[in-house]
């Protein structure tokens, strides 16, 4: 059975819904539950995190969302290293964000699959903390979900909702490993505290399900857009579950995505 939202997952869009999608120009109906997800991915964004503020978080997004028009990035995409062409990104944010926080949002929306541990480790070494690193890559994952949805059904981006205010949390799960990834990892068995139902019921949550976990309300979003659009942790392990499509049909459309996207895994 898939798992309804819980108060930890709505806790975090308290207050008065200043998000709402419509798909009026789809051409297929859209399920109500993937774009109340949707709507609650945006509100997410637009609100503080643990390290940057709503308005620095809009500020990724929008960047994420102009890097593969970035002349710097389209000549990286093409040159056989993507270490060799050099110069500054082309900005739609001005110096809102420190370039190495540019960087990654421009570099991970365009050329994931060839991020290597010198980058990561450079990235780190020019100023960017890991907890804001991971953050910011979140925001990234997050949205491009959102957006190649739209690509998909051949429908506009969604614009990119207003700020709301607040400062960041700064909060640091306790628990976290430093000896599994590059970036600390909150293992299941270690969550505790705030994070005692961080990941959904299952018989093994994959690393990908844990890359985000010091940033918990990144886990949480992924995991509610997960269950809506993919399959919930707990059903992976069943190759029966499948939706109005069989499980082995879902699996090829997956398989195909994540080749043409460069997925890692």
């Amino acid at each position: 059975m898939t798992r309804p939202a819980t108060t930890a997952d709505t806790a975090r869009v308290s207050g008065t819904a200043h998000v709402s999608l419509a798909y009026a120009d789809a051409p297929v109906a859209v399920r109500a539950d993937l774009i109340e997800t949707q709507e609650r991915l945006l509100e997410h964004l637009r609100r503080p995190g643990c390290w940057f503020t709503g308005a620095e978080r809009l500020a990724i997004a929008a960047e994420s969302r102009h890097a593969p028009a970035c002349p710097l990035c389209r000549e990286r995409k093409a040159a056989l290293s993507p270490e060799h062409p050099s110069g500054a990104h082309e900005r739609v944010t001005g110096g809102r964000l420190a370039d190495p926080v540019v960087e990654v949002a421009h570099r991970v929306r365009t050329d994931s699959g060839r991020l290597s541990r010198a980058w990561f480790e450079r990235t780190l070494a020019s100023g960017l903390e890991i907890g804001p690193y991971v953050e910011a890559v979140g925001v990234v994952a997050l949205l491009a979900g959102l957006d190649f949805f739209c690509r998909a059904l051949g429908v506009p981006l969604h614009p990119l909702p207003e700020p709301a205010d607040g400062a960041p949390t700064r909060h640091v799960p306790e628990g976290l490993r430093s000896d599994i990834a590059w970036v600390p990892i909150l293992t299941p068995e270690n969550a505790s505290g705030p994070e005692a139902d961080l990941y959904d019921p299952a018989g093994l949550i994959p690393n990908i399900a844990r890359a985000l976990s010091s940033v918990p309300d990144h886990v949480r979003q992924l995991q509610g857009l997960t269950r809506s659009h993919y399959l919930a942790l707990a059903d992976m392990g069943d190759p029966k579950k499948g939706r109005a499509i069989d499980r082995m049909q879902i699996e090829l459309v997956a398989a195909r995505v994540s080749a043409l996207n460069e997925c890692f895994y």
